[in-house]
């Protein structure tokens, strides 16, 4: 059973996960900003102990220092038994990691954890793989 997870709360975390979205619809990815923004907004989630945001946090910005683009495609509506990742397209980096982002607004919607537990494993998965 999944749990419900309490939402981010601060006012600037919130703003600041705002300016992300902004920067990705924008400019698309730059790495540097968008790291140090992450890197910001993770000590956020950690006051509000939040542990799945703390993570998905941690693995993006992890991810884009690693690989300088966010190759985790966006979790499929209906997971195909024993897939959980849409494999047949194309990742666009900049859709994916503004969905990853745009998740972490609202925590307390059942499918935004599912698919946060989704972005989790993929991010892991990708690591090891590459």
């Amino acid at each position: 059973m999944m749990q419900k997870l309490r939402s981010l709360e601060n006012k600037k975390a919130l703003k600041l996960i705002d300016k992300i979205l902004a920067d990705i619809d924008r400019v698309g990815i730059i790495t540097n900003t968008l790291i140090e923004d992450l890197k910001t907004l993770r000590p956020f989630a950690i006051e509000e102990e939040i542990p799945l945001v703390v993570k998905v946090i941690r693995l993006t910005y992890e991810h884009i220092e690693k690989y300088e683009t966010f190759a985790i495609p966006i979790p499929d509506d209906e997971p195909i038994e024993g897939e959980e990742m849409i494999t047949d397209e194309a990742v666009v980096p900049e859709e994916s990691l503004y969905y990853v982002i745009a998740l972490l607004k609202d925590t307390s919607k059942k499918v935004n954890v599912a698919d946060l537990r989704v972005y989790c494993n993929a991010l892991i998965a990708y690591a090891e793989e590459n």
